[in-house]
């Protein structure tokens, strides 16, 4: 597996798309398992807002994003983010981080695509 340094994801709400949370659950799971059987990885995956939700405790993509992680890809986790939803204990997988890392992993990207 290679990683591409260069290219960042950003998860920004608790599943994918604009759906109920069943489906964007189901999107967001199998989104992340076929970007990990994949030969192309991004380099950071930053969760913020309510993609920060996929990173704690009873989240339904633990397994894949742990599986991501233990293939290199630098996994942030907002920590505004976290503490707002009273969720920082209950992190899981990936490093808190503040905006500052969130923004710089954006600028050394030279793709940003947000899910």
């Amino acid at each position: 597996m290679s990683t591409e340094p260069s290219v960042t994801l950003v998860i920004n709400n608790d599943g994918m798309g604009v759906a109920d949370p069943a489906l964007a659950h189901k999107l967001v799971t199998t989104f992340l398992n076929m970007l990990d059987l994949d030969d192309r990885l991004p380099g950071v995956i930053c969760l913020y807002a309510g993609g920060v939700k996929l990173a704690v405790t009873g989240s339904p993509v633990l397994e894949e994003l742990q599986s991501l992680a233990d293939k290199g890809v630098r996994l942030i986790v907002c920590t505004t983010c976290l503490n707002h939803f009273g969720l920082l204990d209950e992190l899981q997988v990936g490093v808190a981080g503040g905006m500052k890392d969130i923004v710089e992993a954006q600028w050394e990207a030279d793709k940003v695509i947000t899910l």
